[in-house]
């Protein structure tokens, strides 16, 4: 962007950098989470399974390597950072579908209409913050809601063929 990137602390080589991120890969749950412990001075999110753990820890120090964003690149990540999303399903529908759009979908012989309301979804009269939740109530199990009404494709299955070639 416009501004210089932050200064590099120390000057690292590439491979020096390289066997630093070989050396953490190779360490288990607790010797990472320890170097995130030595590294950001708190102990890390609960939620962190291990590869987001590795990844951090690397993109860190890189960006202590080579030097992090220039400040309008942070200045324009704060500002997405604040900016209200609401429900993050929603958005990215209304972005695709107008209020008002019918959502047909046939399932144990009888069809379901659902209709995009500004509010969120209407389904038997009743207002629903999600298709997922819709999904529920007509199956009975968690399904991903724009899935089970043909707003995402599925992936198709890899045959045997494609899973052994893989292998």
């Amino acid at each position: 962007m416009g501004d210089a990137p932050k200064p590099v602390s120390l000057p690292v080589s590439p491979a020096a950098l390289a066997a630093d991120i070989e050396r953490l890969a190779r360490l288990p749950l607790a010797g990472l989470r320890a170097a995130w412990q030595r590294e950001f001075r708190r102990a890390p999110p609960k939620g962190l399974w291990r590869d987001l753990l590795l990844r951090t820890l690397a993109q860190r120090l890189q960006e202590k390597a080579f030097g992090g964003h220039d400040k309008a690149t942070e200045r324009l990540l704060a500002e997405y950072g604040k900016q209200d999303k609401g429900p993050a399903a929603q958005s990215r529908l209304n972005k695709r579908l107008k209020t008002g759009t019918v959502l047909v979908r046939d399932f144990g012989g009888v069809r379901h209409t659902v209709t995009l309301a500004p509010e969120g979804f209407i389904w038997q009269e009743r207002a629903y913050s999600s298709l997922s939740a819709i999904a529920k109530l007509i199956t009975g199990t968690n399904w991903n809601g724009p899935k089970f009404f043909g707003l995402r494709e599925t992936r198709p299955k890899a045959s045997l063929d494609d899973q052994t070639r893989a292998a």
